[in-house]
């Protein structure tokens, strides 16, 4: 169960991300969970883990490397989606 509502925490937090910035992540749903994860791992290094937390996730640092990685992915794409 706990490993379920990590995934649902961190669909949360990368569908919460691409929201405040604008920007929809590839692969809909999945591509959310990708970037609240990947987002928890850098929010983490970056920010270390304070604040509130839900299934093992600090929910601000968590939030704000979301916000980092889908405008790094967005940015990438957008380039890519140019060279054609």
């Amino acid at each position: 169960m706990g490993f379920i509502l990590y995934l649902i925490v961190g669909g949360l937090i990368g569908w919460l991300a691409g929201a405040i910035i604008g920007r929809d992540m590839p692969l809909g749903i999945i591509g959310n969970i990708i970037a609240g994860i990947v987002g928890a791992w850098i929010g983490g290094e970056l920010l270390g883990s304070w604040g509130p937390s839900l299934a093992g996730i600090a929910i601000v640092p968590a939030l704000i490397g979301a916000i980092i990685f889908v405008f790094i992915i967005s940015a990438i794409m957008r380039r890519s989606r140019k060279k054609r």
